[in-house]
C-alpha cells in the first residue's frame, strides 16, 4: 500500500492496513511443535495474555495510559504513542493445550505449542 503512505496521515494508513500490523509474527512447525514468534516492542511481560481455546491460540497485548501521561499540564504538539489493546488469533488444530509454553525476551514473544500425539486407532478388518 504505497499510495496511502504517500498521501495520507499515519492514522489513515494504520486504519487501511489493520491493527495486526503492530503484532507481526512468524509461525513455523518443527519437531512436532508449532512455534509462534511475535514482535511486541514496547510491551512488558505482564501486559501480554496468551490463551488456548479449542485449537485456537489467542495473543492479546494491551497497554494502559500511565499516570505520567495523563498529566493535565502537558500541551501536546503531536501524540503518536497510542495506548490500546491488540489481539491476534490463529487456529492450529489439535494441540496439547496443557503443554503450551512461552517466553518473552527483548520485545519478542516466543510461544511453543506441542501438537497432540495421535493415537494409533487404525484397525484392520478381516474379510470373510
Amino acid at each position: 500500500m504505497l499510495i496511502p503512505k504517500l498521501y495520507f496521515d499515519d492514522s489513515i494508513s494504520n486504519f487501511l492496513e489493520g491493527d495486526h500490523n503492530s503484532m507481526k509474527c512468524d509461525i513455523y512447525e518443527k519437531d512436532n511443535n508449532y512455534f509462534v514468534e511475535m514482535d511486541l516492542p514496547g510491551f512488558k511481560k505482564d501486559e501480554i495474555k496468551i490463551e488456548c481455546d479449542k485449537g485456537n491460540l489467542i495473543i492479546t497485548a494491551s497497554k494502559e495510559e500511565s499516570e505520567d501521561d495523563s498529566n493535565n499540564d502537558k500541551n501536546y504538539i503531536r501524540r503518536e504513542r497510542v495506548y490500546n489493546k491488540y489481539s491476534r488469533s490463529f487456529y492450529l488444530g489439535d494441540i496439547a493445550e496443557d503443554e503450551v509454553s512461552a517466553k518473552f525476551d527483548n520485545g519478542t514473544l516466543t510461544v511453543t505449542i506441542p501438537k497432540k500425539q495421535e493415537a494409533d486407532t487404525k484397525k484392520y478388518i478381516n474379510i470373510d
